[in-house]
């Protein structure tokens, strides 16, 4: 079986290595959000990770991607063998209606963070975002990207709207699981209460209990790692796949 990882808002590929490293063996394949949105259609997805149509598969989903994860198995169940969650986006995060993609307002975001370009801005505050988000997001707060993939994904404005695409984007994949939600494949719930998720972790953890139970799958509690599951713990994730 292949395993297809979707990424969560903001996040690149080259962060999942210290998964990838814990399991050799797997054929697991990161998509890249800069180049496929995590929210595409599952054939574009598959296309992408080059995966043929006709090979059953796993799906790993951290936060908004866990959502788009979500999506793809509820949708085309025949498709998804298994499934693992990571702390992911809830469908009850449905976000703003007058914000969704395609509306007056979403393009004035757009239009607005394209602007920032033209002022060099994301090139200065891109990596300190970064910086900032790996502290907050993370026990171990120690980030496996280099300086010039820092400043090549996070300083370019184009970054900056496709980071607002994936959360609009976000919104209406939760309204859409919602209206699916029912027993999926064979599924793990990975769900972090640590570091920074500490604040609200019981509201949190009950909406993914919920979640797992209506998909029928199981509940893992990382008491030791914040949002970032993967740079703060990499192994329960590959415990999960293998």
């Amino acid at each position: 079986m292949i395993w297809i990882l979707l990424p969560g808002m903001t996040e690149t590929p080259e962060e999942f290595g210290p998964v990838l490293e814990l399991v050799p063996g797997a054929d697991v394949r990161v998509i890249d959000p800069w180049v496929t949105p995590v929210n595409a259609d599952p054939a574009v997805l598959r296309a992408a990770a080059g995966v043929p149509a006709e090979v059953g598969i796993g799906l790993i989903g951290h936060s908004i991607g866990g959502l788009a994860a979500l999506r793809w198995a509820l949708s085309r169940p025949g498709e998804v063998e298994r499934l693992v969650l990571v702390d992911s986006t809830l469908p009850s995060e449905t976000g703003h209606r007058r914000f969704y993609p395609g509306t007056r307002a979403d393009r004035i975001v757009r239009g607005f963070l394209g602007a920032l370009g033209w002022t060099g801005l994301p090139w200065l505050l891109g990596p300190v975002i970064r910086r900032t988000s790996v502290r907050v997001g993370s026990v171990t707060k120690r980030d496996p990207l280099s300086k010039a993939i820092i400043k090549r994904r996070y300083g370019v404005s184009s970054s900056w709207q496709q980071f607002w695409d994936e959360l609009a984007a976000s919104w209406v994949a939760a309204e859409q699981v919602g209206k699916l939600l029912a027993q999926g494949p064979d599924s793990v719930v990975l769900v972090a209460v640590g570091g920074g998720s500490r604040a609200g972790a019981d509201s949190w953890l009950a909406g993914q209990r919920e979640l797992a139970g209506t998909l029928g799958g199981r509940v893992e509690v990382l008491a030791d790692s914040a949002h970032l599951v993967h740079l703060d713990r990499p192994d329960a994730i590959a415990a999960a796949i293998r």
